[in-house]
């Protein structure tokens, strides 16, 4: 069993730098990968970051330069700090995992879910 509980959600002014956070527990033998993903009110749910066991990340178009994802290998918990945030970055956000499990099998997980709410 794994589970994927996010905190640091809200309401925020244009311009302020919240951070997102991610953990993960449970049976986890290893973790591949793991990433945030948003979706605003009629729009598809779309990668915002991604970040590797290798540390490599990956960052969409439209939060390059202002987003960071990081992760603390210990705590098996990934961030996101959002910097110079905008209106149109108002949406749910979802922890993603790609991790294995002690059956060896690759699953994904999902997080419940947190609304960033951004006020112009």
């Amino acid at each position: 069993q794994v589970q994927l509980v996010e905190s640091g959600g809200g309401l925020v002014q244009a311009g302020g730098s919240p951070r997102l956070s991610c953990a993960a527990s449970g049976s986890i033998f290893s973790i591949n990968a793991m990433g945030w993903y948003r979706q605003a009110p009629g729009k598809q749910r779309e990668l915002v970051a991604g970040i590797d066991n290798g540390g490599s990340t990956y960052y969409a178009d439209s939060v390059k330069g202002r987003f960071t994802i990081s992760r603390d290998n210990a705590k098996n918990t990934v961030y996101l700090q959002m910097n110079s945030l905008k209106p149109e970055d108002t949406a749910v956000y979802y922890c993603n995992a790609d991790l294995t499990d002690y059956s060896r099998s690759l699953r994904t997980y999902w997080g419940q879910g947190s609304q960033v709410t951004v006020s112009a």
